[in-house]
């Protein structure tokens, strides 16, 4: 037989845990505790009515009374946890719920119930003590894209210096816990993202040290781990334990700078390290000059080098050495692969004497590199000479290679000639086969005798060595037709000893049309922006590198610098490291999209600079301009509609237009 009780006023005394109830009204008034309440505590039920609150642990007496506040302020349900002192002196824990019910009498009544939570709490003690002794930061945070943190140690929040909440400031906690990448150097986050991406695919932990930063701005180094866990409900967590290893991994970087400086300077004649987490810059080795008084002293990066580069560089090689300067510093702000770079350039000593250098980028870690210079010795100038000419040899036998309407060069010295390269369709205007070309290659014969077989005159070959340029026409036999080439030849030295180039050009299949290979590419800019290839659309990937080329058609040949190409892109935005880097990005995308259709060649880049290159394909712009008649009609007045910046040149248009 299942046991009843005998009515509600019977479970409310014996069976619902520390039950009590109060009449509100200004206050609480305690009205009726439970027999439960005596058993939990061992008191009578007569002492409990008339003193329950002398019963409340004295370091809680404030929770209880604000309990009791609120469900007076608010009339619904409130909560509170604090400690009871025990008959036995002991205490206990207790969730103390108050819910305010509305009765037939017009009055509030307050229902009371207590949950003991004493080992609750206890096993959250233990939990807090071992959180506060062990020197480790924890972290749990979400599989997602951008994971979120949803636990963070007190240990954890120490290391990153995160300051406490005040009224109006704002809630540093909070922001790192919307974005956990904020805790992470720009440099590497890349690396992290790869180490979640295998714990997540795996399912196996990775552990390793890391760079971290403070909230102060400042630099921790890390040594822990990641590993993926079910958490609540199941669903996949992150969880990190780390320990701050910084000033162990400082110490050790100083001895391996130290012995790698060592190494250094019997190498290089200054170096300079350069901190892009501080971003300062100081001279670190080198002999007596005018460096030792700042020998070690940390100075702003990029004021300080443009200083040195003013006072240390000749003139002519500061723009260039100082663009070198701009492109690593925004290489290492934006990424971290920039590893090193090396440049060439003129030095100036104290005493004025110009002297050949060589200046080159040093990682030594993820947020320091050093810059090596060293003067060049004469045998290294040669070497370096040598090395350039092997260079221009092989650029030389590129660029001839790509003419296949023909070209050749040979080399004069005094009277003789020995030729070096040449196309098919070209031997024959000296009247040679390609076989007799090639065995004329291996030894030198006298100019007249070289062209005995054509038709030029050696007053002609006079004439082009005393201009520089001519050109000739003779008629192709094997064609049947006339013939045009053009001859441009190297300076020649008074004293007829020293060799110079010659090269031709066959001028007879050039025209003011784009060629046979090129004829496919065509580009709209009277509308939307868009290029053709054989009538079929190109899709870019990237907006910005698609409007890149826009700019570069909308200048018509003419080249843009990396700054005027941010003012357009980017109009809101200044130059500065990280617009520089994000505007390279992009062109590196619309150079990567224009090969990957076969049509690089018609964008140019030099120093940093990009252009166009109208004669290698059709645009309706250009067909525009050109005044031709059957052209005339094309423009109907929209011009590059998909750019603001486009309404410049629509202006010019419709102003050409009229008139």
């Amino acid at each position: 037989m299942k046991f009843k009780p005998r009515n509600t006023a019977d479970i409310f005394d014996k069976y619902i845990g520390g039950y009590r109830q109060y009449v509100i009204r200004d206050t609480a008034e305690l009205k009726f505790v439970s027999r439960n309440l005596c058993d939990m505590l061992g008191y009578p039920k007569k002492e409990l009515e008339i003193g329950y609150d002398s019963f409340v642990f004295s370091a809680d007496k404030d929770i209880y009374y604000g309990l009791l506040s609120r469900i007076c302020e608010n009339k619904s349900e409130c909560s509170a946890e604090y400690r009871l002192v025990r008959e036995d002196g002991s205490t206990i824990f207790v969730r103390d719920t108050i819910t305010a019910e509305m009765r037939e009498d017009g009055s509030l009544a307050g229902h009371a119930v207590l949950t003991d939570i004493t080992d609750i709490k206890s096993e959250n003690d233990n939990l807090r003590f071992l959180n506060e002794t062990v020197p480790c930061g924890m972290l749990k945070y979400t599989c997602e894209k951008n994971p979120r943190v949803t636990y963070i140690n007190d240990q954890m929040t120490r290391i990153l210096r995160i300051p406490k909440t005040r009224d109006g400031e704002m809630d540093y906690l909070e922001l790192y816990k919307d974005n956990i990448y904020l805790l992470i150097p720009i440099e590497d986050r890349r690396k992290f993202a790869h180490f979640l991406e295998r714990v997540l695919v795996s399912g196996a932990p990775v552990a390793g040290e890391m760079n971290i930063l403070r909230c102060d701005g400042t630099r921790a180094r890390l040594f822990g781990w990641v590993t993926k866990v079910a958490g609540d409900g199941g669903k996949e967590e992150f969880q990190s334990v780390c320990m701050d290893v910084t000033e162990r991994y400082k110490t050790k970087m100083a001895n391996e700078t130290e012995r790698y400086l060592k190494a250094l300077s019997d190498v290089y004649d200054k170096i300079f390290e350069y901190d892009f987490a501080n971003k300062t810059v100081k001279y670190v080795s080198g002999g007596s000059d005018t460096f030792t008084r700042i020998r070690n002293l940390p100075m702003q990066m990029e004021q300080a080098t443009e200083q040195w580069v003013e006072h240390s560089v000749h003139k002519e090689d500061r723009a260039r050495l100082k663009e070198f300067f701009n492109s690593f510093f925004a290489s290492r702000t934006a990424s971290d692969d920039a590893d090193s770079l090396q440049i060439r350039y003129r030095a100036l000593s104290q005493d004025g004497e110009i002297r050949k250098s060589v200046g080159t980028f040093l990682r030594i870690s993820g947020s320091v590199s050093l810059f090596c210079c060293k003067y060049l010795t004469d045998e290294q100038k040669l070497d370096e000479l040598k090395n350039e000419n092997l260079e221009l040899k092989k650029n030389m036998q590129e660029f001839v290679m790509r003419f296949t309407e023909g070209v050749m060069a040979f080399k004069v010295e005094n009277d003789n000639v020995k030729p070096l390269y040449a196309s098919d369709n070209v031997c024959g205007f000296f009247g040679y086969s390609k076989e007799e070309w090639l065995s004329m290659a291996e030894k030198s014969c006298s100019i007249k005798e070289f062209i005995a077989q054509s038709s030029i005159a050696y007053e002609d070959v006079e004439m082009l060595f005393a201009t520089g340029e001519a050109e000739f026409s003779y008629f192709d036999m094997t064609q049947g037709r006339e013939r045009l080439i053009k001859a441009i030849c190297s300076q020649r030295n008074p004293d007829g000893k020293s060799p110079f180039y010659v090269m031709l050009y066959n001028l007879d299949g050039i025209t003011d049309q784009p060629s046979e290979a090129e004829s496919g590419i065509y580009i709209r800019t009277f509308g939307y922006f868009d290029v053709f290839i054989n009538d079929k659309p190109i899709a870019f990937r990237n907006k910005k590198a698609k409007e890149l080329l826009a700019l570069l058609v909308d200048r018509r040949g003419g080249y843009v610098t990396s700054e005027e190409a941010i003012g357009y892109l980017w109009e809101n935005e200044p130059v500065n490291a990280v617009t520089l880097a994000r505007y390279r990005k992009e062109a590196l995308r619309l150079k990567n999209t224009l090969e990957e259709y076969g049509i690089g060649n018609v964008m140019e880049s030099v120093d940093g600079k990009r252009r166009i290159i109208p004669e290698r394909l059709r645009c309706d712009l250009y067909d525009y301009l050109s005044g031709r008649e059957k052209y005339a009609g094309l423009f109907k007045g929209s011009y590059l509609t998909n750019y603001a910046w486009g309404e410049m040149t629509l202006g010019e248009l419709t102003s050409y237009n009229l008139n």
